[in-house]
């Protein structure tokens, strides 16, 4: 009889820290999903399939699932149909994989910086080398131009803010 209480006991503790477990996963927002890094992140969204194949050309995949952590100004598959006809096209060709490059890295910068902590006129150095202007107006925050439509992804290695336009270094 002492023995099949201390097993039921023990099946109870067993549940309940089970139970524990998943309630800590729910509440925290995780649902019992691994977080994955910025370039799976993007790719599972759907809506960067461009990005995504730009990432892969511009031989730049390894550098943004690295430790970073960055900050990703990600355009969306719309903001690359929005850059005039034949420009990514040719930025895609192998001869302009520097030009690419420096297209791509013009959206990243290091560390993270979520949304509340851009400042109105900030300039921060990409990895590019150039930096780009943080303006706010209202409820609503650009980067050159270029609207955040969604903010403070959460990836392992940095954030991403959704742009919905293409920024390109002068």
């Amino acid at each position: 009889m002492i023995m099949r209480r201390k097993r039921n006991i023990s099946i109870y503790i067993a549940l309940a820290a089970a139970l524990l477990l998943l309630a800590t996963e729910t509440f925290a927002g995780n649902y019992g999903k691994k977080q994955s890094d910025i370039v799976d992140t993007a790719v599972t969204a759907g809506t960067f399939n461009t990005l995504a194949a730009a990432l892969e050309a511009g031989d730049l995949v390894d550098t943004l699932k690295a430790d970073g952590p960055y900050t990703v100004f990600a355009p969306s598959d719309e903001a690359f149909a929005r850059l005039p006809d034949g420009t990514l096209e040719m930025l895609l060709l192998p001869e302009n994989k520097d030009k690419l490059t420096a297209v791509l890295t013009y959206h990243v910068v290091a560390g993270r910086v979520y949304s509340d902590q851009l400042e109105n006129g900030a300039m921060p150095a990409t990895l590019q080398g150039s930096p780009v202007k943080v303006v706010l107006e209202q409820d609503a925050a650009f980067i050159n131009g270029a609207r955040v439509v969604s903010a403070d992804i959460e990836t392992t290695n940095g954030v991403i803010h959704v742009i919905d336009k293409v920024l390109l270094p002068k």
